[in-house]
């Protein structure tokens, strides 16, 4: 009943990480509306949040799921 955590996951997760604030990144450079910039970060927080709770709980049931 415990979780077992291997190196692929904390991988997966530091891709993830890395990426979200790469994207979020440059969106702050390239992107000069701020609301433009709040919209695009917000999706871009979202999409992390919803691969994080699909690889962790399978939310969706999907076949990479964590459950």
């Amino acid at each position: 009943n415990e979780v077992k955590w291997g190196l692929f996951d904390f991988v997966i997760m530091g891709f993830l990480l890395l990426s979200t604030g790469l994207a979020i990144e440059f969106i702050l450079r390239k992107v000069k509306s701020n609301q433009w910039r709040i919209g695009i970060c917000f999706f871009i927080l979202l999409l992390l949040f919803l691969v994080w709770a699909e690889l962790a709980v399978g939310v969706f049931g999907t076949p990479f799921a964590g459950s």
